[in-house]
Parts: C-alpha cells; sequence; structure tokens
C-alpha cells in the first residue's frame, strides 16, 4: 500500500498531514510513503527529516503515481489529482458543505473521499478527531493574537512609576476552542469572564478560574441540546442572551468578532460618553466615587484629575469574542 502526503497549496496554511514520526509509524506496518517535496518546510519539518524516516520525496505527479491513500490537511484542487490508483482515498479536511463542487470532482475522478470533520466524537476516534485538536490550538492562537494586537500586558503591573491594572478577557463561547482560551488568558495574567448557552459549561468555567456570565433572568429556558451540544435558542432566551452578553462586553469595551482589543487610551472618547452615567449613583445623584463600584470610584478620580495631568487610560480593558461552541 502507498501513501501519499501532499503540500499544502492553500494560503496561510503552515500545516502538514503527517510529521516524520508519523510517517515511521507507518513504514513500520509495510506502507510505502511518499512526501510531496517541501510538504513539512512551513511547519519546520525538512525534507532530509522525511529521508530519514524512510519516506521517498519527489514533485507532486511522482507522490501521487500508484497511490491507495492520500493525506492532506486541507482538500487539495480535483485538477492536480492524477495518477492515484483507482478507488483511491483521500482523507482530509474537505468542507463538504461549504465546497461542495469539489466534492463532487473527487467523485467524477474515482476518488473515495473522507472528510475528517464527520469523524464520530466517540471514545474509540478520539485519536482522530481533528476538530477537537484542532479547536484546542485555534483557542490558544486566539489569546496570543489577541495579546499582540492589545498593545498592553495582559497582567497587572506594580512599578514604581505606578500600577497598570490586568486586561479584562471576555470569552463568548466555551467550546474546546474557549476553555483553551480561557487557560491561556489566565496563564498570561488577566481577569477572564465566559458565556455560553449551556448551562453546564458553568462549573467548567469556574474550575479554570473565570467569572461565569449567564442569563438568569429566563426561567426554564435553555440553549442546550442533547448530546451536550448547543441547540436551538427560543427567542426569548435568545434576547435575554444577547442583553446578558451586551452588557458585559459594554463594560469590557467594546471587541469585535476574532480577537480585537481597545488599547487602553483608545477607548476614553467611548468613556467619556458614559461617564455620566457611570459617575452616578442610584437616583441619579452623583455618587463622587462614595459607592462600593470600584469602576464608579475610579472614575470620579478620573475626572477630578487637571486637564495637564490627564494621559492615558491606567490599565486598559479588552473584550474579545475568542471563540465558539465546538
Amino acid at each position: 500500500m502507498k501513501i501519499a502526503v501532499l503540500k499544502e497549496l492553500a494560503e496561510g496554511e503552515r500545516r502538514v498531514a503527517a510529521t516524520p514520526e508519523t510517517i515511521k509509524k507507518f513504514a513500520a506496518l509495510g506502507a510505502e510513503m511518499a512526501v510531496e517535496s517541501g510538504a513539512g518546510t512551513a511547519a519546520s519539518y525538512a525534507d532530509a527529516d522525511y529521508e530519514a524516516a524512510g519516506a521517498k520525496l519527489g514533485t507532486r505527479a511522482a507522490t501521487l503515481k500508484g497511490a491507495d491513500i492520500i493525506l492532506g490537511v486541507q482538500g487539495p484542487d480535483p485538477a492536480g489529482l492524477k495518477g492515484m490508483a483507482a478507488g483511491a482515498w483521500l482523507v482530509a479536511g474537505l468542507n463538504p458543505f461549504g465546497e461542495r463542487a469539489r466534492v463532487d470532482a473527487y467523485a467524477k475522478l474515482g476518488v473515495e473521499a473522507l472528510a475528517m470533520e464527520f469523524m464520530p466524537r466517540i471514545t474509540r476516534a478520539q485519536s482522530m478527531d481533528i476538530l477537537s485538536s484542532q479547536s484546542n490550538l485555534a483557542g490558544y492562537k486566539s489569546v496570543l493574537d489577541a495579546a499582540a494586537e492589545y498593545g498592553r500586558a495582559f497582567p497587572m503591573m506594580m512599578t514604581a512609576a505606578g500600577t497598570v491594572s490586568a486586561a479584562r478577557v471576555f470569552v463568548m463561547g466555551v467550546g474546546v476552542a474557549g476553555l483553551q482560551a480561557i487557560a491561556t488568558a489566565r496563564r498570561l495574567g488577566a481577569q477572564v469572564s465566559a458565556t455560553d448557552v449551556r448551562s453546564a459549561t458553568k462549573e467548567q468555567i469556574q474550575s479554570l478560574g473565570a467569572k461565569p456570565i449567564f442569563v438568569e433572568n429566563v426561567a426554564g429556558i435553555e440553549g442546550e441540546g442533547s448530546g451536550g451540544y448547543a441547540g436551538e435558542m427560543s427567542p426569548e432566551y435568545l434576547g435575554a442572551y444577547r442583553q446578558a452578553g451586551h452588557r458585559h462586553h459594554h463594560r469590557a469595551d467594546p471587541g469585535a468578532p476574532g480577537a480585537a482589543a481597545d488599547l487602553g487610551g483608545a477607548g476614553r472618547q467611548h468613556e467619556a460618553g458614559q461617564r455620566d452615567r457611570r459617575s452616578r449613583g442610584r437616583g441619579g445623584r452623583q455618587c463622587r466615587g462614595r459607592c462600593r463600584r470600584r469602576s464608579c470610584h475610579r472614575q470620579w478620580r478620573e475626572d477630578r484629575r487637571p486637564p495637564q495631568r490627564r494621559g492615558p487610560s491606567r490599565g486598559g480593558r479588552l473584550g474579545a469574542v475568542l471563540a465558539q461552541p465546538v
């Protein structure tokens, strides 16, 4: 049996379908391994590493010639699949709903296409669950990207010049990616809060040291479906969920889907519009910083500063939509 590993041609794709260690395991089982030259370069695997593991390197045409199984990260262009054995298997993430025309093209070529994202998420198939493994990495990377865009330190910094408050990270969606995002942001020292439509995730959020944000004012309505997955929400629950998320996201400064940040002083114009409301206590009276709300007291002190001493806000706040339930 010949197994071919192709180089990923999609823009920005740096992954590879097989590492030298994987090649070594397949070769030990008696498989003939063929790897396209440069397949692992973007993933920091040299061609020499594949050769040392027992693979034959060559062009795409030579790699595909007589191949019984073709491995990929993303589905390859059907126009480039030539010379493989009749009825060859193509194993990759194929996105069949979004790339239906490409899947139909595989069928015309006589290729048996196996979409790895359709692998049953059961105990026996955990080692082949690409959704969980890649979502775990996506949650980690999303926080790193958010930290890079944020432009400030995540943890609280106490120096002789003053104190910078910790960043506030808001994670929406506590699936595999969301849980990893919470854990990573906590390790970086941020104040983390998270929300999800499934009530079962509340304990998971708390176990990671984050603050759960859930709908409390709609009794008997939840967004949790069968098998622990998120189900379709009723209009009442959806409206309450949006309000809860909006209120908390507003406190953390507006963010954007993916990972976006309000860079400290950049949020001052937005905060100015909310200053009067935030500096007033119950009944519309000025609380003058004497209420028990820390944010209100801090804002009152900011308002009392002379204009010439006013500078960038002390410690920015980060609001980021980092993940969706998986």
